[in-house]
Parts: structure tokens; sequence; C-alpha cells
């Protein structure tokens, strides 16, 4: 099979792609697109961006076709062994997980828009990419040879397989800005497009440095080479995708991207995603083995390849010293923040949200439904790994669980189940996790508790303070600002708000007669201690609600800090588990 790639007016944003099937002895054929990608567990429909599909036999005259679903169309070959798929691709969005055209580059990643037979995903596939010739290309292909011309490049490469190419994002650009190293024989290569100023000796060290640490837990890596693709964009944005030799990062703003805060946050999701290579790319849940494009692919162990991946991403930069303690204790304190903050841990259990990420597992959804995977795995794991330590009087770790998943199912392409998990964990410790997984992950219990032990074992405590937000704290209720609006965006359970008949979506445009504008919270400080009316538009009516804060807190804000006193076996404990001194 024999894919090309090319553009003619890169404004238009349409990528010209053709599909050539060989070897064709049946009257008729399907060819599908995926309705996904992996590394994000949601229907991204994606035939939704082709335009001007055609088929064509092997003398140039068109085929009769017709689609039978979405994204699945049955081509009649008239007798020939030959089909070509001619069709255009909308790339028209930029993330890390998107197909994007401008005239600065080309950017693909083929699950978005490569067909597919799904009798022949074991075939070898070929890609041709052309561009102009001043063009360069970053990411994983295998290169086999480049054409040039007067005004162009084709660049010629193979893959083993379906599942191998369209786990293969690419850059072309003539703007590349690229480097390497070196660590263990493998060569990890780092790209960045757009805008920026790469401070790279800093950025070698660094990446050099959190990706030896990973080395350590897993002793040995899965690729000859791997390449970090990152998209540098001129406003704020964040997001990374994994790839089993390669990632995809889009983060921004450009002129802050060397910035402690930005460049923090490039390292956490370059840590992130290169964990994933172990972590689900090759540790992959039974669900997930192979991959089905064309469907859902229902999974409830979210809480381990996105959640043990969130807690590992900062852990590794911590361990290696990368993150100080407040870098790293900044990171644990959000995602505690974000478990207290949801009531939906209530209702819904980290497994039942994993399954449904395929319905709503990216966006809010409704209020106090759902918790996210990648907040309560990540919290999970810490209390995992933790716990693990005590059982074993810190000889055994979480280390040594990832480390068995590896081993015996990722290496030797084993999909694993949560059961599977839970055994190791159990083997590990020689402790029955019955009752944590079956009340914490299956369940809706309450684990603040066990997540404050786990912090004393390790000499460090969660601390409660009142939210510099008055309305937070003695209303009961968070706000975001949107187009210069304040809206209403979470209530707490039973608040005064609540009870008030205040709404999630609800706009607050005045306090007390004086208008918000920006002001909002300064104006409930102002008020906190009083009662104050609050002017507000529901279903397009403007009302007034008088209240008097509560004397009680309802959300409250948390931070994880070193305990003032310590003992001499939390102090071990803190320092093997770190790899720092107290």
């Amino acid at each position: 099979m024999t894919y090309k790639i090319s553009f003619q007016n890169p404004h238009t944003q349409y990528i010209d792609i053709e599909f050539e099937i060989d070897n064709i002895a049946a009257p008729e054929i399907e060819v599908l697109l995926p309705s996904w990608r992996p590394g994000r567990y949601e229907l991204g429909n994606f035939a939704k961006n082709i335009q001007n599909f055609n088929a064509y036999n092997n003398k140039g005259e068109y085929l009769k076709f017709k689609k039978i679903s979405k994204d699945k169309w049955l081509i009649a070959t008239g007798g020939s062994s030959t089909v070509t798929i001619k069709y255009n691709y909308y790339a028209a969005e930029l993330n890390a997980g998107s197909t994007w055209l401008v005239a600065s580059q080309l950017y693909v990643n083929p699950i978005n828009c490569l067909l597919y037979i799904e009798q022949k995903t074991d075939l070898p596939c070929r890609i041709e990419i052309t561009v102009p010739k001043d063009y360069e290309l970053a990411g994983a292909l295998k290169i086999m040879n480049i054409d040039i011309t007067s005004k162009h490049k084709v660049f010629k490469a193979i893959a083993e397989n379906y599942d191998m190419l369209v786990d293969t994002p690419f850059i072309c650009s003539p703007s590349l800005q690229h480097n390497m190293f070196i660590l263990d024989g493998v060569e990890f290569n780092i790209w960045f497009q757009g805008e920026c100023k790469p401070d790279w000796p800093k950025i070698i060290g660094d990446f050099f440095i959190f990706i030896n640490e990973q080395f350590l837990v897993f002793k040995t890596f899965p690729a000859d080479k791997y390449h970090f693709l990152i998209q540098v964009l001129p406003y704020p944005f964040y997001h990374g995708v994994e790839h089993a030799e390669s990632t995809v990062i889009a983060i921004g703003p450009s002129y802050n991207l060397m910035r402690k805060e930005l460049y923090d946050e490039l390292l956490g999701v370059s840590s992130h995603e290169l964990f994933h290579t172990w972590n689900v790319k090759k540790i992959r849940p039974k669900e997930m083995l192979p991959y089905r494009y064309n469907t859902e692919n229902y999974a409830t162990t979210g809480y381990i390849y996105e959640g043990i991946t969130t807690y590992y991403g900062d852990l590794m930069l911590y361990r290696s010293g990368i993150f100080n303690d407040e870098d790293y204790f900044k990171t644990l304190t959000q995602q505690i923040q974000k478990h207290l903050d949801n009531a939906g841990r209530f209702h819904y259990s980290v497994s039942q949200s994993s399954f449904d990420t395929w319905l709503d597992g990216y966006v809010p959804g409704v209020p106090n439904r759902k918790v996210s995977i990648y907040t309560e795995g990540c919290l999970l794991a810490f209390i995992a790994d933790v716990q693990i330590r005590n059982q074993t009087e810190n000889q055994k770790s979480l280390d040594d669980v990832m480390l068995t998943l590896y081993r015996d199912f990722g290496e030797k392409r084993i999909g694993y189940t949560a059961q599977d998990y839970q055994k190791i964990i159990e083997n590990i410790t020689g402790q029955s996790w019955t009752k944590f997984f079956t009340h914490f992950v299956e369940g809706t219990e309450p684990y603040k508790a066990l997540l404050i032990d786990s912090l004393k074992y390790l000499g460090l405590e969660l601390s409660v303070v009142t939210s510099k937000k008055a309305y937070e704290s003695f209303l009961g209720f968070k706000t975001v600002e949107q187009n210069n609006e304040v809206i209403v965006s979470n209530i707490f359970p039973d608040s005064l708000i609540e009870k008030a008949g205040i709404r999630i979506k609800d706009k607050i445009i005045a306090v007390n007669g004086y208008e918000v504008r920006n002001n909002f919270n300064e104006w409930c400080n102002y008020f906190w201690n009083e009662p104050f009316t609050l002017s507000l538009i529901t279903d397009g009516k403007i009302r007034e609600i008088t209240i008097e804060p509560a004397k009680n807190l309802y959300y409250k804000t948390y931070l994880v800090i070193k305990a003032d006193s310590i003992n001499d076996s939390q102090r071990a404990n803190y320092n093997i588990w770190s790899g720092k001194k107290y």
C-alpha cells in the first residue's frame, strides 16, 4: 500500500492525499478512516474533514463507490487489481494530535487522515511526501530516499505496517530548529517549530537528566531513536500526545518558552509523554491490544495508563533534581486541590470515569458527575507507591510494579487487566489490596485520610488555608471569566449559593449595585463580612439574590509542605522516595 501526500495552495488548508492499493482480487473493497486516535480516548470522527473522495482503476478510470458508514466506503473494483483513492483533507486545527497546513509548515498526524483496509493493516506501507524544496522533515518516519527536483523535495519512507505508520507524526517546514544527544545508545532528537529562541544547553541538559531518571525505572528503552516534536504557538497553549518513537507537544506563548513557569510546563509535559513510551505504547490495556480504530476501545484502567503517567511525569523531574521542593509540591498540591474540589468523586469512580472518556471524558460534563483519570489516577498512584514502600520496609515501590508490567506484558505484547495490576502489587507486598481497589478505584469511598497518611509517612503534611477568594470560601462557588463576563463554573453541594438558587452558567453583573468589571473578587472581599446582593443573569433575565456569608468554609485551599517536626523514620522514607535529603 502506498500513500502520497502533497499540497497545492496552503492557504486553503487542504492536503492532497492518494491511497494506492495493489494485489486486489475481490470485486469490492472496504476502506476506512480511523474514528479516533490513540492518546485521546474519545471519538474524533476525522472523516468530517474529507473532501472530493474519488476512486480510480489502474487505467485512471472512475470506479463506483458508496459510503456505508460515517467513515467507511465500499468500492467496486471492476476487476482491477489496483485501486487508487484520491481525496483532500482539511487541515485547519493545530494541537498535539491534529493535522495542520499553512504556508510555513505541513504538519501531519497520519491517524487523522490516512485510510486503511482492515484485512491489510499488517502489510508494509510506503509513503511519499512532496513539499517545497527548502523544507526539512522532523519525525520518526524511516526515510528511505529523498528525491529533489527544481521546485520540490519528495521524502520517501516506509513503515512496517499501518499501526506504525499512523503512530508516526511528522512536521515539514523550512524553519525547523533541531538538536540532539545520545543516552545509553539511544538518539534523542528535539525539534522546535514556530517562533522561539531555545536555550539549547539548558534544554539538552535538563532533558538528558529526566530521561536518564526514567531509564532507571525501566532499565531499557523500546526504541533506537526518539523525537520530541514541539509546536511553539504565539498564544497560551498546553497539550501533548504520545507515540511509540516520538511525541508531539504544542505549547505557548512563544515569548515565555524559556521563562520558568512555561519552561517547567514544557519539562512536565515532555516527561509525561516520554513515560508513555513504556506506559501505554508498550504496557497496553487488554482492550487496546490491538487498537481498533473504527470504534470505541472501552477500558476501565485509565488510572493506570494516564494516572500513573501523570504521577511519574512530575516525580521524575523531582527525583532527578530538575524540580525542587517548591516545584514538585506545587504540582502535587494542584492534583489534590482538583480532587477535593470535585464533588463528582462521591458519585462516580475513577474506573467508571475511565470507561466514560468515550462519552464526555475531555469536557467538564454535567455538575458533580465524574472524576478525572489524570488527577485521581495520579493521587492513587502516589498512595500506592507510598503504601508499597510502607508494606515492604522501603524495599519495593511502584517502580517495581511498572517494571514488572513492562517485562511481563509490555515486552511480550500481552495486554494487561486491572486484575493483573492488582495481582502484581499483591505479589510484591505479600498483602491483600482488595480493599484499596474495591473502595477507591472501583468505588467512591473518600480517601483523603489515606492521602494524608501517605504524606505523613514521608514527613509531609497537607496544610489548609482560607481561599483568597471570599466567594469560594464563604459563599461556596467558583467562577471563570469569559469575554470579560463572570460566569459561575462550580457550586459546592448544599452551599448558600446552591440553596439560594444560583446555577452554573449564571452571569454575575454586580455586587451591591456596583458593576463587575474584572473586579468581582475585590468587591466580594470588600463586602464579605456583611449581607450583600448579587445581580446576575439567568436564562437572559436579570435577577437579584441577597446572601449573608457563612461562617464555615466551603471551598478550601490546600498546600503540601514539609512538616515542622519529623522522626528519623519519616526522614529516611522521604530520602528513599525522593532521592533527596530531607
